[in-house]
């Protein structure tokens, strides 16, 4: 589905409804990032019509060029543009807390059903983001890959994924996409639209300027001073700040933070990652769960929401900070082809990853591809809510499993 809406449609609306959006999501989104953008598309683009297919792809083109937690940012983004400030804290927070909370619950004592990460409702949360990032693919390609040129340049950007699947094929591939799009012809080309956001660049600058002096001057500070919670906070804002490719990614910098410094044992980490697995949201709310498993005076709820915030402020001030800048070089000629060949790419990113993880990971026999096939249907030409096919994907994992 392809809308353009007028500008009033797009940018009005209150933090509190965006909250409860997001908060929807945040309850039901499983699957990791790429399964992500299938429930924004299908919450965003279709159903509430906040924005349209190339100002969402746009978006999230962005979030892939910037470190940090993609989702997550997106969201921030589509918060913005609706509500404005309040609305891009209210599109985090609802999107956040939930899975942010249980992992705090599970440091507290649900590490003594160990099995639950493995379970076969898990399993169907799994299968089932297989069906929403398909639903997400057939949308987007439709809008974004009308015709043979964006096709192929779909088709090589998940070929550049899949070869070299981490974030450096990524970006490469929307480099490529850029490249290309500056061959398309001037009817190839969508018009500009105006998302009616109006952050001062000043204002974004000054953001991309305190993202880089915090990253900078917390590690510092933290080496020269040692109290546990500057260290703590510099180093989940840097894991924050530098990862790219997703949440997966930034396991092994957290690891390297907590484990061999003794706040988190090894084996507690693993337990907490394990846990991550089975609760929606971004993948980042892990470090709500290592925030909550460590010492005084972190641990318990202050804790975890503390190296919470820690994590996530890098990722806040980039795409609120960049944001500016990439609303006006989207509007000029050469960025307006250039975008359509990334967001031709973006296609391709997408349906690399339906491939590969979430495909590889959930489809292991006739089972899960039967699951996996009623789902899609039920979203696809059912229209069936998220809210509801998620549940139901989770008992028919259970019962498969069973």
């Amino acid at each position: 589905m392809h809308a353009t809406l007028p500008e009033d449609d797009i940018s009005k609306g209150s933090a509190l409804e965006v909250m409860l959006a997001f908060l929807k999501l945040g309850l039901v989104s499983f699957g990791g990032p790429a399964a992500h953008l299938g429930y924004f598309r299908t919450e965003f683009v279709e159903r509430r019509r906040w924005l349209d297919d190339r100002a969402y792809s746009d978006l999230v083109a962005l979030c892939q060029f910037l470190p940090g937690p993609s989702s997550s940012q997106l969201g921030i983004g589509i918060g913005l543009g609706r509500a404005g400030w309040p609305g891009s804290i209210a599109a985090w927070a609802g999107f956040t807390l939930p899975s942010a909370l249980a992992m705090i619950l599970f440091a507290y004592g649900v590490a003594r059903w160990p099995g639950l990460a493995d379970s076969g409702a898990v399993h169907g949360l799994k299968v089932v983001a297989v069906a929403v990032v398909a639903q997400a693919v057939v949308g987007m390609g439709r809008a974004l890959c009308p015709d043979m040129p964006r096709l192929l340049i779909a088709a090589l950007a998940a070929l550049v994924v899949l070869w070299a699947p981490a974030a450096s094929g990524q970006v490469t591939a929307i480099i490529m996409g850029g490249l290309a799009g500056l061959a398309l012809r001037k009817e190839q080309v969508p018009t500009a639209m105006d998302r009616g956001q109006r952050a001062s660049r000043r204002l974004g600058g000054l953001l991309l300027a305190t993202c880089g002096i915090l990253l900078v001057g917390l590690s510092l500070v933290a080496a020269a001073s040692g109290p546990l919670l500057l260290q703590a906070f510099a180093s989940f804002y840097r894991s924050g700040a530098l990862v790219f490719g997703g949440g997966h990614v930034v396991l092994p910098l957290l690891q390297a933070s907590v484990v061999p410094q003794g706040w988190v044992s090894n084996d507690a980490f693993l337990a907490g990652y394990g846990a991550a697995q089975a609760v929606p949201g971004p993948l980042f709310s892990f470090s709500a769960y290592l925030g909550a498993a460590m010492p005084a005076p972190l641990g318990g709820w202050t804790g975890g929401l503390f190296l919470l915030v820690a994590i996530f402020l890098p990722g806040y001030l980039l795409v609120t900070g960049a944001l500016p800048f990439w609303e006006a070089l989207r509007r000029r000629t050469g960025m307006r082809r250039a975008l359509a060949g990334i967001n031709a790419a973006v296609v391709g990113l997408l349906a690399a990853a339906l491939y590969h993880p979430v495909w590889t990971s959930a489809i292991h026999d006739w089972r899960d591809l039967a699951l996996a096939l009623a789902a899609f249907g039920l979203l696809q030409f059912a229209r069936v809510s998220p809210v509801i096919v998620v549940p139901l994907a989770a008992a028919g994992g259970w019962i498969l499993g069973a």
